[in-house]
């Protein structure tokens, strides 16, 4: 499939329509790694079929475990009991997560494995993993550039240790919890405020018992080591990050009206939604029901006249890869949206919030920067712009948005990445009635 070395959006009529969201990243990444970890078959459905997942596939793979598709977002994870050596290097494209959930999970295995990634996870930190995973006794050696990939790591036996995070972050929690399976003694990880919790929810799913109690405004969550876990069916519901995308169009396309079925709405990641109603927006929620053990529903939204926010700081853990599309929308509200305490954007794919300033700035939208945060002051959108994405999926798609309800079209450069987390958004996004268009 040839990609394209640009995509254009330009002003839509009234957008409409019912889509699925593709499967949950989060989830997809932890059920092919505790699949792996696990002694038996483990079936999933609605696997993500990223750029992104497709790496973790391989990584578990190359670690020994089988791993089958079956179908469209139905793949087969068969463990042995734990990682075994690899014969190569484990590349993990542009998996951010990935990476870092995998070397929690090899810590606690005898193996020596050099971890490496594309150009963007190159510039991705990575001591805030390796440094509890080396308190914990596995040992890191950097091949290049300190605190950045390619690096190899030593895996065996662990002790377990009680962290305690600065700033709630999924991935540090899960890597450390994982490594701690197989740690002697109970791991613990006090967080200041809560993260999303898929690993516990899904280490219980596997038949581990995990612990969680609350610590001041967070969470303090143990795990004892030396449990094993068992084959399980996962079943994986719409990522709420990507069903986004298509909501933020509707909120802001005159007329607009989309349904996106089958939503995971589990509370630590719907601040998006929460912020959006706090804006004004007309967003509904049907069928909830319970799926692989978390709740989901078919999320509608229609076009509204919103207006600016000072969104809390605590909310960030909730929606921390929304942040760009909520700029976005941000951009056609009355008067500010005030965003802050979001520093970790800064080192995510692509430092985001620099992006997503200059991008809003570049189509006429108003946008003060800060160290932490940014706000973005709504009122017309000339658009008319070609935006830099340094490879970025969420900008792309966040400014593909924008384009659709901008004065002039919105061009975004690199549109490749798109695949890493939502596989077929231009195709769905055209079915919804958008124009977005290669060149």
């Amino acid at each position: 499939m040839t990609i394209p070395p640009t995509l254009t959006a330009r002003g839509a009529p009234a957008l409409s329509g019912v889509v699925r969201a593709p499967g949950d990243k989060s989830m997809s990444h932890r059920a092919l790694i505790l699949g792996a970890m696990a002694t038996g078959v483990t079936d999933i459905d609605g696997l993500l079929e990223g750029d992104d997942i497709l790496a973790t596939a391989r990584a578990v793979g190359a670690f020994g475990a089988g791993v089958e598709r079956l179908g469209e977002g139905r793949w087969r994870v068969t463990g042995h009991g734990g990682f075994r050596q690899p014969d190569a290097i484990i590349d993990c494209g542009n998996a951010g997560t990935g990476v870092r959930l995998l070397m929690g999970a090899a810590a606690g295995y005898p193996v020596n494995v050099t971890f490496d990634g594309d150009a963007s996870l190159r510039k991705r930190p990575m001591k805030r993993v390796t440094g509890p995973l080396a308190d914990m006794g596995a040992r890191f050696d950097w091949l290049g550039e300190e605190d950045r990939l390619p690096l190899e790591l030593s895996g065996g036996a662990l002790k377990a240790i009680d962290y305690v995070q600065t700033v709630a972050s999924a991935q540090i929690k899960s890597a450390i919890l994982l490594a701690g399976l197989n740690a002697d003694g109970v791991t613990t990880v006090t967080e200041p405020e809560p993260s999303r919790d898929h690993t516990e929810r899904m280490l219980r799913a596997f038949g581990a018992e995990v612990g969680v109690l609350p610590a001041g405004r967070g969470w303090r969550v143990s795990l004892k080591g030396g449990q094993a876990l068992a084959g399980t069916a996962v079943s994986i519901p719409g990522d709420p990050s990507s069903a986004a995308f298509p909501l933020a169009a509707a909120l802001i396309v005159p007329g607009a009206a989309v349904t996106v079925e089958n939503v995971m709405l589990n509370p630590l990641r719907t601040g998006l939604f929460e912020t959006w109603r706090e804006m004004g927006a007309d967003l509904t929620v049907s069928n909830r029901r319970m799926a692989g053990g978390e709740e989901v529903g078919d999320v509608t939204a229609r076009y509204s006249r919103l207006k600016g926010v000072v969104v809390p700081p605590e909310r960030a853990a909730s929606m921390i890869d929304e942040y760009p599309v909520l700029a976005a929308t941000a951009a056609f509200a009355e008067g500010a949206t005030v965003m802050r305490g979001i520093g970790e954007m800064r080192v995510k794919e692509s430092d985001r919030i620099a992006l997503m300033a200059a991008g809003l700035r570049a189509c006429g939208v108003a946008v003060e920067e800060e160290p932490e945060g940014f706000t973005v002051t709504g009122g017309p959108v000339r658009g008319g712009a070609t935006v830099a994405t340094h490879g970025d999926h969420r900008i792309a798609m966040s400014h593909l948005v924008l384009g659709l309800a901008a004065d002039q079209a919105v061009t975004v450069d690199e549109p490749g990445m798109i695949a890493t987390s939502f596989p077929g958004f231009v195709e769905l996004m055209r079915g919804l009635g958008a124009d977005i268009a290669s060149g």
